[in-house]
């Protein structure tokens, strides 16, 4: 049961990675599902203060993730139409055979999404680059976490790889 346990909480980690990219993915709680999978084995021993304050960055990083935007489109005069733009450019961008396409695609999307509201190109630019600073900065704080957790994840299983691979 311990190496089912291990494989999902591992497939947790690579979703909650993908998910810190993917506005449809709840990235870092995610991943911080897997190391709870990974504390759930025989092996690992149960660590409540561990467990309780990843789960508290992972919610923080996950409120601040609609946070951000709101304030980088506030404070650069953006609307809503600039942020769902973004996030709208960002899954068309996955989709793009070009690198950066998911980058390019934020951007251009929020500049659209900005068009929808601002008659002026100038503005719709400007509170388009808000929308998007916004959205790269919840994107870079939760891909950090969920990378972070990945690493610990990989080394508590390495830790106690002897105890997760003994069959009993």
């Amino acid at each position: 049961m311990d190496i089912v346990l291990l494989i999902l909480g591992f497939l947790c980690m690579l979703i909650g990675i993908l998910g810190s990219f993917l506005p449809v993915l709840p990235g870092p709680p995610i991943s911080w599902i897997g190391l709870l999978l990974l504390h759930s084995t025989k092996a690992v021993p149960d660590n409540w203060w561990f467990l309780g304050i990843t789960l508290f960055f992972a919610v923080f990083i996950t409120v601040m993730d609609y946070v951000i935007p709101a304030m980088g489109t506030k404070k650069f005069g953006g609307s809503k139409a600039g942020i769902w733009g973004s996030i709208i450019g960002l899954v068309i961008g996955l989709f793009l055979p070009i690198p950066g396409g998911i980058i390019i695609g934020a951007f251009l999307g929020a500049f659209v999404g900005e068009l929808t509201q601002n008659t002026d190109q100038k503005s719709a630019l400007k509170a388009a680059f808000g929308s998007f600073l916004g959205f790269l900065t919840g994107t870079f704080m939760k891909f950090l976490v969920t990378v972070i957790y990945a690493g610990l994840f990989i080394w508590k299983a390495i830790e106690y790889g002897v105890e997760l691979f003994t069959f009993s």
